[in-house]
């Protein structure tokens, strides 16, 4: 592959914050937090999610991550402790995406902050709420403020009442993204019920113990793909079992209890640490096309000793289904692809197999050996994988590969729309759809050959708008609009002073 993609920005040349809480910038607050013993949090947090060489992707908060697992959850209980305005973002966000309960919150002012009381109102808190009769667990999350002022989640008690404790930091500055924030709690309770079951008996999971072999798997996905696994399985002796992150507490030992972990999302570091001390293997790539199907299932019953005849006779069995499906729903199409949720390497494989032509797959998600499969396939393809990519590294591939459809997040999608390009939004259009087996294989064809239709929709709408003005010459006018760099350049003098003032009145 012979194209470049622009480079990112260097951190440097960014503007840093104002210095004041929690708009501080992220080095200010890493440094507040190594200063108030968070130093070994973040020290663990930058060998599970490196950043890479950017500061962070732009993306959602990361918090809101540890946040969704913890409100789908049964019979879990999460609170928030940060500044007001990021729990109102994780809040309004958790409900709009579907959250039916409430989400707890511990308030602070700089006063309770800075002589320990947030800790003693967090531990007042979760004493409050530690009901047995409605919880398996409470979930405490800092975020960036109380982790840089280092409240110590860790000194609260490890249960109360027989309700489970677990607190985490789960600060912007520490983890890159909510995809791997999802990590950060699911790894922490696979964690805490692991010392459980090393200790003696636990409580068995609501359906019952499978009377097979099951395989864990690891990364949200849609509701209908874990079935579909499991039928994958089902001719070499083996089940699907729980989904992680889990859906109740119990379920997190039959996860422990498997035979082998599958790593669909391949960056959940913190749970496959877990696994591993389990002494469960661990296996990358996903049953996705047919290609990775086929190896997919050669790698699974590897991992369980599954003789070969049964392996063969699965592969047998939906290979040619899978085939069938991709040949009858074709994509035909030249696509970029963006996203921040984790499957997206699993994606551009699908719509490859499908007949797209796809040049450039970004994630905001780091590199890791799990990866590695789809990675080394995607390249044989000719198509430039970007781990940690930028929105300006996908706004670059756009403008270099013209693609007939740009499938990303929301700005990406909103400057290929103003491009006069169709454009999909990846986390509610994309990836909110099974993607494994023959359920996958044509899943993807009737969305993304509708939205390449529509081109010539957006060549009317953009050619309407032809001529009107955009940036500085936005809007209505009397008259010829004219830049004015001179005032621009007077306002940010006037910024940059004040700036100067605040963090001189800090220090002084």
């Amino acid at each position: 592959m012979t194209h470049q993609i622009i480079p990112i920005v260097n951190q440097s040349q960014v503007e840093a914050g104002d210095g004041l809480g929690c708009h501080a910038g992220a080095q200010t607050m890493i440094a507040a937090a190594k200063a108030a013993n968070k130093s070994e949090v973040l020290h663990q947090y930058a060998l599970d999610y490196p950043k890479g060489p950017h500061d962070q992707p732009q993306s959602m908060c990361p918090a809101f991550g540890s946040l969704r697992v913890g409100l789908r959850m049964r019979r879990t209980s999460t609170i928030l402790s940060g500044s007001a305005c990021c729990v109102y973002g994780l809040t309004f966000t958790s409900h709009f995406y579907g959250a039916r309960r409430s989400v707890g919150y511990v308030p602070f002012n700089s006063e309770s902050l800075v002589t320990g009381k947030l800790f003693e109102d967090i531990r007042e808190a979760v004493h409050q709420e530690a009901n047995p009769e409605k919880y398996d667990a409470i979930v405490i999350i800092n975020l960036c403020v109380p982790t840089a002022s280092g409240v110590p989640l860790q000194l609260l008690p490890k249960e109360i009442n027989g309700v489970r404790i677990i607190g985490i930091d789960v600060p912007g500055f520490g983890v890159p993204t909510h995809a791997e924030a999802k990590d950060v709690l699911a790894g922490a309770m696979l964690k805490y019920a692991r010392s459980e079951a090393s200790a003696g008996p636990v409580t068995a999971p609501r359906q019952g113990v499978s009377d097979k072999p099951t395989i864990t798997l690891l990364g949200e996905m849609f509701p209908v793909d874990p079935v579909g696994i499991g039928m994958l399985l089902e001719p070499m002796g083996l089940a699907a079992g729980p989904v992680v992150p889990t859906r109740e507490w119990r379920e997190l030992y039959q996860a422990l209890d498997c035979a082998a972990v599958a790593a669909i999302h391949p960056f959940y570091t913190a749970s496959i640490r877990e696994f591993e001390a389990a002494g469960r293997q661990v296996i990358g790539s996903a049953p996705i096309g047919y290609e990775g199907t086929a190896a997919w299932l050669a790698q699974i019953g590897a991992a369980c000793n599954v003789n070969s005849d049964l392996i063969a006779a699965a592969q047998n069995k939906f290979l040619p289904m899978i085939r069938s499906a991709l040949a009858a729903k074709p994509i035909k199409g030249r696509v970029t692809l963006s996203g921040y949720e984790g499957s997206e390497l699993l994606v551009a494989r699908l719509l490859i197999e499908s007949g797209a032509q796809v040049h450039y797959v970004g994630t905001a998600c780091p590199k890791t050996i799990w990866s590695q499969p789809d990675r080394e396939w995607l390249e044989s393809k000719g198509v430039h994988v970007q781990y940690r990519a930028s929105l300006e590294q996908d706004l670059a591939a756009v403008a270099e590969f013209k693609p007939d459809l740009a499938i990303g997040t929301t700005p990406v999608v909103q400057k290929a729309k103003q491009l006069g390009i169709p454009a999909l939004y990846f986390t509610n259009l994309i990836s909110a759809r099974p993607l494994m087996g023959a359920a996958g294989a044509g899943s993807l064809a009737q969305v993304i050959n509708g939205a390449i239709a529509n081109q010539e929709r957006f060549s009317t709408m953009r050619d309407f708008f032809e001529g009107v003005g955009s940036g500085y010459a936005s809007g209505v006018w009397d008259e010829i609009p004219q830049d004015r760099p001179d005032f621009k350049a007077d306002v940010k003098r006037r910024l940059d002073k004040a700036q100067k003032k605040r963090k001189a009145e800090e220090i002084g």
